[in-house]
């Protein structure tokens, strides 16, 4: 059974994804910020990480650039209801696994997070130079 890390700081998006994650077969742990997340990236060891691009505290790009110091193989899917070019390329030279749109429809959100934990096995970063 895969463990997700979800972190985002919007508790009832992440007692809806829990649930269905859940349903699915994952083991899930939440975080309701960065810094929360970082101690569980090192506490619970999980295999895919969906972490929310903006929140409070700490930024998900920053949660990204401190778990890449000492984990560059953790699959690390970046979520956002709103973001720009700049935050999605500076994700992409971290690593990022891939990009998760939040939206006003659930379902589709849902059917996008299901299907990109199921790609994550797949999923190799590129090796630091």
């Amino acid at each position: 059974m895969k463990k997700i890390l979800v972190v985002d700081d919007e508790p009832g998006f992440l007692d809806v994804i829990r649930a269905r994650l859940e349903e699915e077969g994952y083991k899930v742990v939440t975080a309701a910020d960065g810094e929360e997340g970082l101690r569980k990236v090192k506490s619970e060891k999980p295999d895919i990480m969906l972490l929310d691009i903006l929140m409070p505290k700490m930024d998900g790009l920053k949660v990204l650039r401190r778990i890449r110091r000492t984990d560059r193989q953790l699959p690390v899917f970046m979520m956002t209801s709103f973001s720009t070019p700049e935050r999605f390329g500076t994700a992409k030279k971290l690593s990022a696994a891939g990009f998760i749109v939040k939206t006003n429809d659930l379902k589709r959100e849902i059917r996008n997070i299901t299907t990109s934990v199921s790609m994550a096995s797949k999923y190799r970063p590129a090796r630091p130079r």
